[in-house]
């Protein structure tokens, strides 16, 4: 069945203009004044709506075995809320156990994904080295499209990679033509701290800010962008919530290196006294990582949107339920981290930034849509409006209002970071492959309607080295 949307004004990262759009076949087929629909065709009005890119979330962890237990959000549970939010696209992770096979992990992941609502990829996580890891990274490659790579430099003991780690992968991506991307913390320092608090007596949730400190996270930003500089790699650093760590991304960028920035919505608008909460369990619904900062940071992480040194917002959805932060009772280093998100990241950049005149209308779709899609090598089948492009997109009711609450949420958890926050902003519709999938407040998901989606390679070295003599510039990733 075709869908034409009337009237509505249409809203990339670059223009906007009042428009028609018809989708069919899962595309847009064609964009314009007063187009006919076809036979059977149905009619959505858009009147007094923007009509935007569906938004594409490029960093989630959905039914992730973390911290000995299992996030409470699976695939189809969180693609779901996903498309209650406006996010019709996700990019997830598969992380192999140290040791494990690659491949094996992949196919795990793959399995689980499966059942999911929208569209989905994945980055696969680098957590040992061998010849074998390198074999199996250009195999995810060129057989499986997955073109990014992901190294913690935290969690020690467990999933860190060491430098020696973030040396070899790093160049094997820059061989392979995938962007490596990283959590920059220093797993050394944040073991150490630990260490020293629990012995002093702290164990309750106040302890996890000052185990992760702001200047553990520049400090890992730094070597990160250093390796990255010097094997000529681009790289992607997740979850910036430091003026520390951003400091050194406009560093690197003011020298024309390709690094590229993630920010999430809760960095922006909370602040580390959520740790402070009386109640153990609301402070411990609030330990993630890196955890919220002091203010100040806030106000630098929006300037780094403005400026366009950060570059896209994800939400690291990582759903815990209460029973399982419990886990941390007497010891916070085990509560689980991971709050979620995907289903208000939307209506509360939309709030907090286009509302307020801190972004305008067409940085908000960069940032919530397509510099994800650039980025990653999605554009512009993903985060576009054009003839051609996959019919993902969300009708957004710039007046609507929608109260934040555990209570009324689609997301798998009895948590929300944001709970009693009133956004004016939200989506009346989504659409996901040319198929209404939430209407007014009617969540129309079904499960296995998402489709796993390859993402190519950039040239490699080797391509490059054929093309021009000076093989010391970086792959070409999209500013």
């Amino acid at each position: 069945m075709s869908l034409l949307i009337r009237g509505a004004t249409v809203v990339t990262h670059e223009e906007s203009f009042n428009a028609d759009v018809l989708c069919a076949n899962g595309l847009i087929q064609a964009i314009g004044q007063d187009l006919d629909p076809p036979a059977g065709c149905k009619v959505l009005d858009g009147s007094g709506q923007y009509l935007m890119p569906g938004g594409i979330d490029p960093h989630t962890h959905m039914q992730l075995p973390f911290m000995g237990t299992v996030a409470s959000e699976d695939f189809f549970s969180g693609t779901a809320a996903g498309l209650a939010g406006g996010t019709t696209s996700i990019i997830d992770f598969v992380i192999p156990n140290p040791q494990q096979s690659l491949m094996e992990a992949f196919h795990t992941w793959r399995g689980w994904a499966e059942k999911s609502a929208s569209d989905y990829g994945f980055h696969v996580a680098i957590t040992w080295w061998s010849d074998q890891v390198a074999e199996e990274m250009a195999e995810l490659v060129a057989h499986h499209g997955v073109n990014s790579f992901k190294h913690f430099m935290a969690y020690k003991n467990a999933i860190m990679a060491t430098d020696d780690t973030l040396v070899a992968s790093f160049e094997r991506c820059l061989q392979l033509g995938a962007v490596p991307t990283v959590h920059a913390e220093n797993g050394e320092l944040v073991d150490h701290l630990q260490r020293k608090l629990l012995a002093q007596g702290m164990t309750g949730p106040e302890a996890h800010p000052l185990s992760r400190p702001p200047q553990v996270e520049g400090e890992a930003a730094s070597r990160a962008i250093r390796i990255a500089e010097t094997l000529g790699t681009p790289l992607y650093l997740v979850h910036v919530s430091s003026r520390e760590a951003l400091d050194e991304i406009a560093y690197a960028r003011g020298k024309g290196q390709p690094v590229y920035g993630e920010v999430l919505p809760g960095h922006l608008l909370l602040d580390d006294s959520v740790y402070r909460d009386p109640d153990w369990a609301t402070a411990a619904g609030y330990v993630m990582s890196p955890p919220f900062r002091p203010r100040e940071h806030q106000e630098a992480l929006w300037r780094g949107l403005q400026s366009g040194n950060l570059h896209t917002t994800a939400t690291d959805h990582c759903c815990f339920c209460a029973e399982q932060k419990a886990m941390g009772r007497d010891n916070f280093s085990r509560i689980p981290n991971g709050t979620a998100g995907i289903e208000d990241r939307m209506a509360v950049l939309w709030d907090a930034g286009v509302n307020t005149g801190r972004l305008s209308m067409h940085e908000f779709v960069a940032v919530t849509s397509t510099n994800t899609a650039k980025i990653f090598n999605l554009f512009p089948r993903k985060g576009a409006i054009r003839v051609g492009a996959d019919a993902d997109l969300v009708l957004w009711d710039p007046q609507g209002t929608r109260t934040l609450s555990a209570k009324t949420h689609h997301q798998q958890v009895d948590f929300n970071i944001f709970e009693g926050r009133t956004v004016r902003g939200v989506p009346s519709h989504t659409i996901s492959q040319g198929k209404v999938v939430w209407a007014d407040g009617d969540l129309r998901a079904e499960v296995g309607a998402g489709r796993y989606v390859e993402r190519p390679a950039y040239p490699s070295v080797y391509e490059l080295l054929e093309r021009r003599a000076d093989h010391h510039r970086p792959i070409p990733v999209p500013r």
